[in-house]
């Protein structure tokens, strides 16, 4: 079954096969998900996704897990998403990574960008971020919260840091979405400087994920639409660091009955191992009538 896909995808995707030479890097993909629960039919999607586009190109497979936010990770769940991969066939060419197990990797980035003057301590908190003047129009159209540079210049008398911020670069990123198209975001603008640490401790997605991305080696990052605004922080990041930015293809994501993309959250049920060749053809037949042409 999976071989059948993989030749079907192959098929389907050859113009833009043949044309990815990678500049002398092998193709490497992954698939990294939160251990905040077991692996429902949504996570399937882009798991397959990243799969099928790595073997089709005759790369490697990679899976990370991102374990980097204790309170929200179920237990068992980490080992649970794993059980079912294998139960599906994703054999992946190298052990997990542990996102948890990497915090030297992401202290040396910060370093590197503390040293520049890129980052900063900040002391607000989400309710203050939310009603600040520049966000209350934002913020009825339901845009995401813009931070509006409060500690910017540093922290106000008596006020402790809750995180630490990277310094945006006022330039717009742009870049070309192999599933979405054209992308662009104005970072200053519609983002604001963005946390990359916490003060108590856990490091940030966005910067872990750049580190982890580059370190393995990732040259294709196939994941979920939900993902696709997260996408120019990383590229700000990867161009502050100076590391290779990856080629980015955001599936769309399966959304339950109200529209609501299928997660935990939405009801979205668990993909046992036992039932695990009916979810992976469900996945399957998703991916090509979306992104199969």
């Amino acid at each position: 079954m999976l071989e059948d896909w993989i030749t079907a995808w192959k098929r389907r995707h050859a113009q833009r096969i043949a044309a990815w030479t990678g500049g002398g890097r092998a193709y490497t993909g992954r698939f990294a998900p939160s251990p905040t629960g077991p692996l429902h039919l949504g996570s399937l999607v882009a798991a397959l996704a990243s799969y099928l586009d790595a073997r089709a190109h005759g790369g490697r497979w990679l899976v990370r897990i991102e374990d980097l936010d204790p309170p929200r990770e179920m237990a068992g769940a980490a080992q649970a998403i794993l059980a079912t991969l294998a139960a599906c066939g994703l054999a992946a060419d190298a052990e997990p990574v542990w996102q948890s197990r990497r915090g030297p990797a992401y202290q040396a980035a910060f370093d590197a960008l503390t040293a520049r003057g890129l980052t900063y301590p900040c002391a607000c908190t989400r309710k203050e971020v939310a009603d600040s003047v520049a966000n209350l129009r934002e913020h009825a159209f339901g845009r995401e919260l813009v931070y509006p540079g409060t500690c910017r210049a540093g922290l106000a008398p008596g006020r402790t840091a809750r995180a630490w911020r990277l310094r945006v670069p006022d330039q717009t990123i742009a870049f070309d979405d192999v599933f979405q198209g054209p992308q662009r975001q104005d970072l200053a603008r519609e983002v604001g400087d963005f946390v990359i640490k916490r003060a108590d401790g856990p490091w940030a997605y966005q910067l872990a994920v750049v580190v982890d991305d580059a370190e393995a080696g990732i040259t294709h990052v196939v994941r979920g639409a939900d993902l696709l605004a997260s996408t120019p922080r990383q590229i700000a990041l990867q161009r502050l660091l100076g590391l290779p930015t990856p080629v980015y293809a955001h599936v769309d994501v399966l959304t339950n009955p109200q529209g609501e993309k299928l997660s935990k959250q939405t009801g979205a049920s668990a993909v046992e191992p036992g039932d695990a060749a009916v979810a992976l053809a469900q996945a399957a037949a998703f991916l090509f009538e979306h992104h199969g042409r």
